[in-house]
């Protein structure tokens, strides 16, 4: 059998991955600008990353794929389409509701690209046997830089991948290819003056264009943050319990954007507008049992109940006060100490103040929480 030409591979690999169901495909060259590595230092020196110590614990990995993987020649880097069908921000106003981020709803998706990669993979040694490696977003991998000179989409002002023809709603994984194949042509800045996503974010989190500061931005704070989310940035996080798709829906480029049509990407039972009040009464089995394969899952419980009590905390809704008043001896001080917080912007003062003996309670945190509330 005559081996493939270069070209050839590149071809098949491509008209393969689209059979697979993956939306877009790109070849880059195993190397960043130097703007994005730049990018990458100024947002670790500003501490930007905030509780992301992996971030800055494998920079040299992130910012030079060679580094990552020294016998890399060439990236295929893979795009998945999981645009909803309805508007992401419609139950904002919902203050009865859980807001859980467009991509959170469904299946997790590492799990479904990794095996579309690893099926993609094999096919892709079958035509052209080689070393490769695949690579979700839990590597160090900048995979957005590396997809805007794959000619897949551009980093937008709000950092995020924005695709002419997919808007905001792509997945990304990559290969590394022991292969040297042509690259594709990168894609240009399309932003122009627009700055919807900058001016739409409920906590201000975007201290210039094309920069972040993660510390205050809701999807972080629901997600990688670990601890107490700062006082002043829990009214602005209103129903929102998983991320936030602010910054994302508002972009002009979505009007090209479509649903998924990967099945598995589709809103679960339960995830579409789930009422608080039945989210509150989750203990630890009861979560884990609800939102089995879902990303939310790897928060745990604990995380997951602070941000329903925050949610509920604004929700403005006195009816939730006695749901809440049983998480006030909750096992977890982050729990106990966003139940506090929660009662007291409900209104249930009277209710705290008969259960002052709580106050006395031992965990830092929960004790300030107690006392702001009373004070």
């Amino acid at each position: 059998m005559t081996a493939l030409t270069p070209h050839e591979v590149k071809a098949a690999i491509r008209a393969r991955a689209l059979f697979l169901g993956f939306d877009a495909v790109g070849f880059a060259a195993p190397e960043l600008a130097p703007e994005a590595r730049r990018h990458l230092q100024e947002f670790l020196e500003r501490g930007y990353h905030g509780d992301m110590g992996w971030l800055a614990g494998r920079a040299a990995e992130r910012s030079a794929p060679r580094d990552l993987w020294p016998e890399v020649k060439s990236v295929v880097v893979l795009g998945l389409n999981y645009g909803p069908a309805e508007d992401p921000l419609a139950l904002l106003d919902a203050r009865g509701c859980g807001n859980v981020s467009v991509y959170a709803r469904g299946r997790d998706y590492h799990d479904l690209v990794k095996s579309k990669l690893k099926r993609l993979a094999h096919d892709i040694a079958a035509l052209a046997p080689g070393a490769l490696k695949v690579f979700v977003d839990t590597a160090p991998v900048m995979e957005k830089p590396l997809a805007q000179r794959a000619g897949i989409g551009w980093q937008g002002k709000h950092t995020n991948l924005v695709s002419r023809d997919f808007g905001s709603w792509l997945f990304l994984g990559e290969i590394y290819l022991g292969i040297a194949l042509a690259p594709d042509e990168p894609e240009a800045d399309h932003c122009g003056e627009c700055r919807r996503c900058l001016d739409v974010c409920p906590t201000k989190a975007f201290p210039a264009p094309y920069r972040i500061d993660a510390r205050r931005c809701i999807s972080y704070l629901t997600i990688e943050h670990k601890g107490h989310i700062a006082a002043e940035l829990r009214p602005l996080i209103g129903n929102r319990i998983y991320g936030c798709d602010d910054c994302l829906a508002v972009c002009p480029w979505n009007k090209f954007a479509r649903a998924a049509g990967e099945p598995a990407l589709g809103p679960r039972a339960g995830l579409g507008a789930p009422a608080l009040s039945e989210l509150a009464a989750l203990d630890d089995a009861a979560f884990r049992a609800r939102f089995s394969g879902s990303p939310i899952k790897r928060i745990g419980r604990d995380r997951f109940l602070r941000n329903v009590l925050i949610a509920i905390g604004n929700s403005g809704d006195a009816r939730l006060l006695p749901q809440v008043r049983t998480l006030l001896a909750d096992g977890s001080p982050l729990v106990r100490a966003m139940a506090v917080w929660a009662v007291h912007r409900l209104g249930g003062r009277a209710m705290l103040q008969s259960a002052a003996q709580r106050a006395g309670e031992s965990d830092a945190d929960v004790r300030a929480e107690w006392q702001a509330a009373l004070a």
